[in-house]
């Protein structure tokens, strides 16, 4: 009886894991009608996304934002990718550049939206503190330039707690908080999670459907294999714990995004 009884519960639990993925299309659609402030009776069309991926360094794109690449590249948005750094820690900085290329062709990025910095101020390097006066200037530059409405990047914990995610997401709660954000732009941050439901596969779907999230992004098996194809171009990166991560982070099936509040526009600090 009770061996019945553990195969029904996790039967439905796949089940339910099922129906999300089946219902996530139409509610992630609503979610960005929501987000990006469109008129409920408006339908949105790929058109009206032009959407920034802001991060530190080549790999983050599939590693951390890959579900919510996919699905935007899907509905045929403009996606734009800005990388802060050419990951050039163990020198390999010009190689990393074309591993990155690689990964967002198969993300569906094309190469003339892909924007990586090389600044001496700006290293990959988890000890290096990079200046609220220097991010905040390329990643608003880049937004003015390319008329984005919706700009994605890492939370105040980074993910994985690296220095250098944690300085894109003090750059822009800087640029939100000063009114340098233009009046139709929505600055979303990436969810961390503990390291339990981190490493729970697509298994943590239900609670991130559960929790309270502005918008949420699911990979369905072919979005996966695609993010994983990605990872795989990060040829220098690929060491065993990689490859644990590849398996087993929710990242690449899941991503839950809250909005950065925005302060008045046009003030300025003195």
């Amino acid at each position: 009886m009770t061996i019945f009884l553990a195969v029904f519960v996790v039967a439905t639990y796949f089940v339910w894991i099922k129906c999300i993925r089946h219902r996530h299309r139409r509610t992630f659609l609503t979610s960005l009608k929501t987000v990006l402030k469109l008129p409920s009776i408006c339908e949105i069309k790929g058109a009206d996304i032009r959407a920034l991926i802001v991060t530190a360094h080549p790999d983050d794109e599939c590693m951390f934002f890959a579900p919510t690449i996919i699905r935007l590249v899907d509905l045929n948005a403009s996606v734009h990718l800005l990388c802060l750094s050419e990951g050039n820690y163990y020198n390999r900085g010009a190689q990393r550049k074309q591993e990155l290329f690689n990964s967002c062709s198969v993300l569906g990025i094309p190469h003339s939206r892909i924007n990586i910095v090389d600044h001496k101020h700006l290293p990959d390097d988890p000890d290096a503190e990079w200046r609220l006066s220097l991010v905040s200037p390329v990643i608003v530059k880049h937004m003015r330039a390319h008329s984005i409405n919706m700009v994605l990047t890492f939370d105040g914990r980074g993910v994985s707690g690296h220095a250098n995610h944690i300085a894109i997401y003090k750059a822009v709660s800087h640029l939100a908080s000063t009114g340098q954000v233009p009046n139709d732009c929505v600055l979303l941050s990436l969810v961390t999670v503990g390291l339990l439901r981190k490493y729970a596969s697509f298994l943590e779907l239900p609670l991130s459907c559960l929790l309270p999230s502005c918008l949420r992004c699911f990979s369905d098996s072919r979005g996966y294999w695609q993010a994983k194809n990605a990872m795989l171009c990060h040829r220098t990166q690929l060491v065993w714990f990689r490859y644990v991560y590849v398996a087993f982070s929710r990242y690449m099936f899941t991503n839950t995004f809250q909005v950065v509040p925005q302060g008045p526009k046009n003030l300025k600090i003195y």
